[in-house]
């Protein structure tokens, strides 16, 4: 059992990379392009998972991990089920924050921004693209609900298993598809030695983004 006084002489020194303001490029989209292509060149697990946090209108905020499904000038675009949590939370207060964490390059991106539903005709090409597997389980799946067991679960699914047998896709649900974050806030977080990390932070002002340094 790893006791309190043990996690608290948890310690690393970072010393792999070092980031400044002259070096980045004017537009942060750019800049996580670089990012995270060298971070899925890296071969590490799950490059383009992220921590999603949201919050009530009340400002009670709940966090969980999910997937990047592409980025573009835009912003940054992840799918889910729009009755689940987040889902609720997002229609309420579609405020959200996003959090990359790549420790093998010492490297953190935090977004922030406000969320907007991709297209219908979007979220069903990214749908139907996914195996067949998991388009069943999107939709046996009542995500976020209290649910009896996981009998429940496995029984749905057998159930549409065998209702698209013979179907290479499932249709769209109308509880189910893609959102997208556009950012007001991102910032990019490089370890260095002794904690004085590097941190740039852009800042979107009007159609510009203003670049930072912040303290560590």
């Amino acid at each position: 059992m790893v006791k309190s006084h043990d996690i608290a002489a948890l310690r690393r020194n970072y010393a792999l990379e070092s980031l400044s303001e002259k070096d980045v490029l004017p537009d942060p989209m750019d800049q996580f392009g670089i990012w995270f292509g060298e971070a899925a060149n890296s071969q590490l697990v799950e490059p383009n998972a992220m921590t999603l946090a949201t919050a009530t209108p009340e400002g009670l905020p709940s966090a969980r991990t999910v997937l990047l499904k592409g980025f573009h000038d835009d912003g940054f675009i992840f799918y889910t089920n729009y009755e689940s949590r987040k889902g609720q939370e997002l229609a309420r207060n579609p405020n959200a924050a996003l959090l990359f964490t790549w420790l093998e390059l010492e490297r953190q991106v935090r977004i922030e921004g406000v969320v907007e539903k991709v297209t219908q005709e979007a979220s069903r090409a990214y749908f139907q693209s996914r195996p067949k597997e998991s388009q069943i389980g999107a939709w046996a799946s009542p995500q976020s609900r209290v649910i009896e067991g996981r009998e429940m679960l496995e029984t749905r699914v057998l159930e549409l298993q065998g209702e698209y047998a013979t179907a290479e896709v499932l249709p769209l649900p109308l509880f189910w598809g893609g959102y997208l974050l556009r950012p007001s806030v991102i910032e990019f977080w490089q370890g260095r030695e002794n904690r004085l990390h590097d941190r740039i932070c852009y800042v979107k002002a009007g159609n510009e983004w203003k670049i930072n340094r912040l303290a560590p």
